[in-house]
């Protein structure tokens, strides 16, 4: 099993961050790689469609409203791995106003090495990490 994390620190509120990417259908809000989405089984299920045109299924696995944190796995993906499992968590700072958003996952690689598997999946959290540091910017 290989695994890669990431994260940004931002001059935001962790509750102003949540807002914005605690909903599970969110995606698309903050994300352009993931331009479409829609939620089903009450919201634990999101369907997404990537810039690409390929479809994404994820399912919610755990959610924390009070600790800003939801764990997912993939249903069904592009992506060449198995058993994947994802965190994505707003961390309140020491300094007052500030956040850090973390975005972590686990995965077994099937027709990749797990050093691409991991290149891809960084590649992915720190580029997803990047737009959401833009959007806050914009939206400031």
């Amino acid at each position: 099993m290989a695994s890669t994390s990431t994260h940004i620190d931002v001059p935001h509120t962790p509750d102003h961050v949540w807002h914005l990417v605690g909903g599970f259908g969110s995606l698309p809000d903050w994300l352009p790689y993931i331009p479409a989405g829609t939620l089903s089984e009450g919201g634990r299920v999101r369907t997404l469609t990537n810039a690409d045109g390929d479809t994404i299924v994820e399912r919610l696995t755990a959610f924390d409203e009070t600790a800003r944190t939801y764990t997912y796995t993939i249903l069904k993906a592009p992506f060449a791995v198995t058993d994947y499992l994802s965190t994505l968590t707003v961390h309140p700072l020491p300094t007052p106003g500030t956040a850090r958003i973390e975005w972590s996952g686990t995965f077994t690689p099937t027709e990749l090495t797990d050093e691409e598997a991991v290149a891809l999946f960084h590649g992915i959290y720190t580029e997803g990490l990047a737009a959401l540091e833009r959007t806050l910017r914009e939206q400031a």
